[in-house]
């Protein structure tokens, strides 16, 4: 029998959730995760402000276990500790969710998404106003799997790329969001198959990384490991 999966949207400050799992106590670990690492962080912050803008990975020796896997991905990936913490604050839900008992445990942070599961989990593609937006998406069936996209039109993070979307898939979610970032500012100009190539020979450099699916203008770049794409159904 599969059991029901059971799933909140929760937000905490800037931090806003889809949290899905076939347990509810595993929810409130979820949250209770989330709220604890990310007050973690910000006293780590406030002691070491050049980790929350720096642009370089920053090394951390003494801190907290969220900025070590920010500082970790981003080293993986050179770029600044920022640019994984909806990854990693993914990554650390689900383990605390495991540790419930959960056989399905999916965070999503802001599009950035980690799961494990024992039975197959479909996500969204997540570009701003592009058609495919929300309308296309991907059925994850390998775990764990840590998924990601950067895009340097619609999103809120900090972008020096041009591309509508560059999703990541990797072992987890902090390096999937890493490395999206890192893809992501690779592609611009007018050379649009080669910006593509950029991208997609950036993102497939770093150990940990599965696939990488691109769009940019009108052309779409994908290579490595790809889940299974879907169309969704409003």
């Amino acid at each position: 029998m599969v059991n029901e999966k059971f799933k909140r949207v929760f937000q905490y400050k800037e931090t806003k959730c889809t949290i899905i799992t076939d347990i509810e106590v595993a929810i409130e670990s979820a949250i209770s995760s989330i709220k604890y690492h990310r007050k973690q962080l910000e006293m780590y912050i406030k002691d070491n402000p050049q980790f929350l803008y720096s642009l370089q990975p920053v090394h951390v020796t003494n801190g907290p276990i969220i900025a070590k896997l920010m500082a970790e991905a981003a080293k993986k990936a050179n770029v600044g500790p920022m640019a994984a913490v909806a990854g990693v604050l993914a990554d650390l839900a689900v383990h605390d969710m495991l540790l419930k008992g959960a056989k399905v445990a999916v965070v999503e942070n802001g599009g950035e998404a980690f799961a494990k599961s024992n039975r197959p989990i479909d996500i969204a593609l997540l570009a701003g106003d592009s058609p495919l937006s929300k309308h296309f998406g991907f059925r994850l069936k390998s775990f764990p799997m840590g998924v990601a996209t950067s895009s340097g039109l619609f999103s809120h993070a900090l972008s020096f790329g041009e591309a509508e979307a560059v999703t990541v898939f990797a072992l987890n979610a902090g390096l999937a969001d890493a490395v999206a970032t890192a893809a992501g500012n690779l592609i611009k100009g007018e050379k649009t198959s080669e910006a593509i190539g950029h991208g997609i020979n950036k993102a497939l450099s770093v150990k940990g990384v599965k696939g990488v699916f691109i769009i940019f203008r009108d052309m779409v770049g994908k290579a490595g490991q790809i889940p299974q794409t879907i169309k969704l159904v409003s």
